[in-house]
């Protein structure tokens, strides 16, 4: 049963007519791989344990297209292994025990085996556990694929025994390079003019297979000039972007939108609120965020923030989309031309740390209230100064329990109204140390 997952043996080849053409440009060798340099180097992690022939398993990690499987074949080429490949989407256990079975077997008769495992984060937390003893006897050597996160769908165990290399998606000069690869499998260039190849080149995202795919169609077309753009864009749907709302690219791409806010690049952070648009993001969940932004980076130094981000959720909530989205547009450009500060921020995160180390310590008993005879006599309200009797409206008494050193918690900033805030702040803080002298 191992044979039915075993990619080592060599079958009658197809006519090369009748295969795809991303099958029949598939690298025979490392160093016909396109891209991924980073990886494939002199110096880069693959290229020197195959230079020091200590290839170890690996977790290859990056976005569909970007040659995750062809580097695994061509590895266990490399090193004399045989090459085995299994998805985990339709592999369960009683599958694996064959495959590892039939490594064992095959290493007892002096070869090894690379077991590629594609989408390997779709085994769960046990199934993954199972590769452990037969990579730690040397029964396999493991390559898995992902398009996940390996930090969050792999476990500790598995991930301290392999290392993760990151695969890129394709860069323009890649596309370029693999465009020109078709067009001499083909023996033809492509109809496009310059601008018609970049279009082509663009709908592909990144993905190598997929820019294949679409080469494959416009060269069964015959057009009496060659394509431009628009032309283009008449005859092949634009591929849509990868976006996937419960995973790395969701968490991503709001990471991408909140730093630009804080970092007042209104261009950038709307940008990334159209990419997440654009991707099906739910606006609901971006109203949200956005206005978690206001509080979190704008704070005190524009007040007006909040009320802005709230404004724009309910007109949002009024009007649905897509018109209701530029109200969050609008929120997102006034946050980020906004003067920014965490000062509020920061001085809560230092009071809940200040809460947690005090714990129950109680308030001073002058600012307790003493609604009963006994409380009275235990000093409960004893001494406490009414701020509205005294001078200014300000008392400056201690408000912290009786043993803890008064801290500085809330710092304002410089900027925008906060400027108002510390001059008020300074200026109780003088008639404080003024009234305890």
């Amino acid at each position: 049963m191992a044979d039915l997952f075993d990619s080592g043996a060599k079958g009658g080849e197809e006519p090369a007519r009748n295969r795809p053409l991303a099958d029949r440009l598939r690298p025979k060798s490392l160093d016909e791989v396109i891209g991924q340099d980073q990886v494939l180097g002199p110096d880069a992690p693959l290229g020197a344990m195959l230079a020091a022939g200590s290839l170890g398993s690996l977790i290859l990690w990056g976005p569909p297209g970007v040659g995750k499987t062809t580097i695994a074949r061509l590895l266990a080429d490399a090193t004399d292994l045989h090459f085995v490949q299994i998805s985990a989407i339709f592999t369960g256990v009683p599958d694996l025990k064959k495959v590892f079975e039939a490594a064992r077997i095959r290493r007892q008769n002096g070869q090894g085996t690379l077991l590629f495992v594609d989408e390997i984060h779709r085994f769960n937390k046990a199934q993954q556990d199972g590769f452990l003893p037969h990579m730690e006897d040397g029964t396999i050597l493991l390559v898995g694929a992902t398009t996940e996160n390996p930090s969050f769908e792999l476990n500790a165990a598995l991930l301290s025994r392999a290392q993760v290399l990151v695969l890129e998606r394709l860069a323009p000069k890649d596309l370029e390079l693999l465009t020109q690869r078709a067009e001499r499998e083909l023996g033809r260039k492509l109809p496009l003019t310059g601008a018609g190849r970049d279009a082509l080149h663009e709908m592909a995202d990144g993905d190598g297979r997929a820019l294949l795919n679409l080469i494959e169609q416009v060269a069964a077309w015959k057009t009496d000039a060659p394509l431009d753009p628009e032309a283009l864009g008449k005859r092949l749907m634009r591929r849509a972007a990868k976006y996937d709302k419960s995973g790395d690219e969701h968490y991503n791409l709001i990471s991408a939108l909140h730093k630009s806010v804080r970092g007042s690049d209104p261009d950038a952070a709307l940008y990334w609120l159209a990419r997440m648009l654009a991707g099906g993001e739910d606006p609901r969940y971006l109203a949200r965020r956005i206005t978690r932004m206001a509080v979190e980076d704008i704070g005190l130094a524009d007040p007006q923030a909040q009320a802005h981000c709230l404004h724009a959720w309910e007109v949002y909530e009024r009007l649905g989309s897509p018109e209701g989205e530029l109200a969050l547009a609008q929120a997102v450009t006034y946050l980020a031309l906004a003067p920014k500060s965490n000062a509020a921020y920061a001085g809560y995160k230092a009071a809940m740390r200040l809460a947690k180390q005090t714990g129950s310590t109680p308030p001073p008993k002058h600012i307790l209230n003493a609604p009963t005879g006994l409380m009275k006599e235990q000093g409960y309200g004893a001494d406490y100064a009414y701020d509205h009797d005294s001078e200014d409206g300000f008392s400056g008494q201690n408000y912290f329990p009786d043993d803890v050193k008064r801290p500085v918690l809330y710092q304002p900033v410089e900027r925008g109204f906060e400027r108002e805030l510390k001059k008020r702040l300074d200026y109780f803080a003088k008639l404080r140390s003024q009234r305890q002298t």
